[in-house]
């Protein structure tokens, strides 16, 4: 994959060399997220940032990724505020915005609609969730994760052994992930959700056809004992009513108390976000968080990261971001956290 001038659609893009390719620039993105120092590499360049979907982390990280570099950004948030409301199709949406533009980042809740966009586009594209369907830099920033997390204890993704609870069905951040994954080694995928909410058939051949053992059960109790365990909410957009959705909801809890009896001392919790912590839901407990295993806002730290990398090779400018280096004047204590 070249990146420069590329769209951005899917996870079925990456081999593991351009993956490591991509994660090699988050690296040398840190100075510029933790404000030691700042490029202007991008002085000019617009971003236009069209979520059509509810989104508050994944609008920001684009945006913010894009303003560390330098650049500028539109946004465009919710259906009822665009001219799709009116009927206007993706296509001529995609050529009014990309003359606008210089890259676009799209959410949208049709699977499919982001490629459809990016067919009218004069720009690269950036899928930010299509539905159930994708979310390729989610994807990247969970294996950017994982690969860091378990790099602090020795291991390698090769071999591990990964739990993904909850919303199988709808989440699209683990059908994603799961695609990536398959690129690696010996991996053992236990899969925790209700029968109704189980992963795709189609990604658990894609799994076990690529030579790794999986595990499908219902069961949360006994199946923790993994290197890294991935909850997700329940995708209650996804439903045909929260009724039903509410049949799922708050099923696979995850306290310290349940960490503590079946999970290793040493096992990393990841959730994509937003952790759904209202009484009935409360996925991930509140008494989690002094757990120095819970990554999940090591996860979306990690996010920015990814998107700079993802904007930086798209546009062309990796190889010469330090070229626009200057100093961060104002005070900011990101770097000691």
């Amino acid at each position: 994959m070249s990146f420069k001038g590329e769209h951005i659609l899917s996870v079925n893009q990456f081999d593991r060399d351009t993956i490591q390719h991509v994660f090699q620039i988050a690296r040398n993105m840190q100075p510029y997220a933790s404000r030691q120092k700042r490029t202007k590499v991008l002085e000019g360049a617009i971003l236009g940032n069209l979520f059509f979907e509810p989104s508050t982390r994944t609008r920001v990280s684009f945006g913010c990724a894009f303003n560390l570099l330098g650049g500028e950004v539109r946004e465009t948030t919710g259906m009822e505020s665009s001219a799709l409301s009116k009927g206007e199709s993706l296509f001529d949406t995609a050529r009014v915005i990309s003359s606008y533009s210089d890259v676009i980042a799209m959410r949208h809740p049709q699977a499919g609609s982001v490629a459809e966009f990016a067919l009218g586009s004069r720009v690269p594209v950036l899928n930010g969730g299509d539905g159930a369907n994708e979310h390729p830099t989610q994807a990247l920033l969970d294996l950017f994760t994982i690969e860091r997390e378990l790099a602090s204890s020795g291991q390698s993704i090769d071999g591990m052994h990964i739990a993904m609870v909850g919303d199988l069905k709808f989440g699209r951040t683990v059908h994603s992930l799961s695609k990536l994954l398959k690129l690696y080694k010996n991996l053992r995928f236990t899969l925790i959700s209700p029968k109704e909410l189980a992963m795709p058939d189609d990604i658990v051949s894609a799994i076990e056809n690529a030579g790794h053992q999986v595990n499908i059960t219902d069961v949360l109790e006994g199946n923790l004992n993994a290197d890294i365990v991935y909850q997700t909410r329940i995708q209650e957009e996804r439903f045909p009513s929260k009724t039903e959705a509410n049949l799922y909801r708050g099923k696979f809890r995850l306290n310290q108390e349940i960490y503590t009896r079946y999970c290793k001392s040493n096992t990393v919790i990841m959730h994509p976000l937003p952790r759904d912590s209202r009484i009935e839901a409360n996925e991930l407990d509140n008494d989690l968080n002094l757990n120095p295993n819970l990554a999940i806002f090591r996860q979306a730290d990690n996010g920015i990261l990814v998107r700079m990398a993802l904007f930086a090779l798209t546009l062309g400018v990796e190889g010469i971001i330090t070229n626009y280096e200057c100093a961060v004047p104002w005070y900011s204590n990101k770097h000691s956290g």
